[in-house]
């Protein structure tokens, strides 16, 4: 037997939380407007954030790499 009444609570949860990340998706883009009108590269600035959320270990590791492959095309 379905609940009406919990089926009903979970979908307007779900759809309160999607129109909570369309806004901050919204201000996310504002602040990186923000950031390119100050002059910085929002490219560069994005990489740093992804950088930010990986473990020590994992950025060694990407830019031991990097540095590797680089040589190896004589960069």
């Amino acid at each position: 037997m379905v609940s009406a009444e919990r089926l009903r609570s979970i979908i307007e949860r779900v759809e309160r939380l999607e129109e909570e990340r369309k806004e901050l998706a919204g201000d996310v883009k504002d602040i990186f407007t923000e950031a390119k009108s100050a002059g910085f590269d929002v490219k560069v600035i994005r990489q740093l954030i992804k950088i930010r959320k990986m473990e020590p270990s994992e950025v060694e590791e990407q830019e031991t790499l990097l540095d590797i492959y680089r040589r190896a095309i004589g960069m």
